[in-house]
């Protein structure tokens, strides 16, 4: 009887000690650099015409979408979102980042969606290769996370 209630006592304070608990400052890969973050609803703006930069962004968590891997996005504002992933395919976060607010290191890019079907090799009707986006084809942001912090 009294090894039963050590077993329980046991697998009852594991139980507890593995809940998702966020903390100040918990980390997810690399401690990401805080120098020269800006605001994620600021980095669409602050990318110009530039397809890819690294950058320290500041946001709020909108969702997470795979917690294997670490996929999840970023809200960046006016109803945008930033999908987000790690780098290091092998860090997992919890479900529980979703709202918080988080500090991430990396690589920011732009990627474009074709609004005629083509693809960007240029194929094309006449066989001519198109190396031009137009200035309004459609884009969203990507962002490949080597550190996240959460604040």
């Amino acid at each position: 009887m009294k090894t039963l209630s050590i077993i329980l006592g046991l697998f009852f304070s594991l139980t507890v000690a593995t809940q998702t608990q966020l903390p100040h400052g918990t980390v997810y890969g690399l401690k990401p650099n805080t120098g020269g973050m800006l605001d994620a609803t600021k980095l669409e703006a602050f990318m110009g015409p530039k397809v890819r930069i690294s950058t320290t962004i500041k946001g709020k968590v909108a969702n997470v979408t795979n917690t294997t891997g670490g996929w999840f996005t970023i809200d960046a504002g006016n109803g945008k979102v930033i999908a987000a992933h790690f780098k290091n395919a092998g860090i997992n976060i919890p479900a529980a980042l979703k709202g918080k607010t988080i500090i991430a290191e990396g690589v920011a890019s732009r990627q474009f969606i074709a609004d005629d079907g083509q693809h960007f090799a240029g194929d094309t009707v006449n066989g001519k290769k198109q190396h031009k986006v137009s200035a309004d084809a459609k884009h969203k942001l990507d962002f490949e996370v080597r550190g996240l912090m959460v604040e």
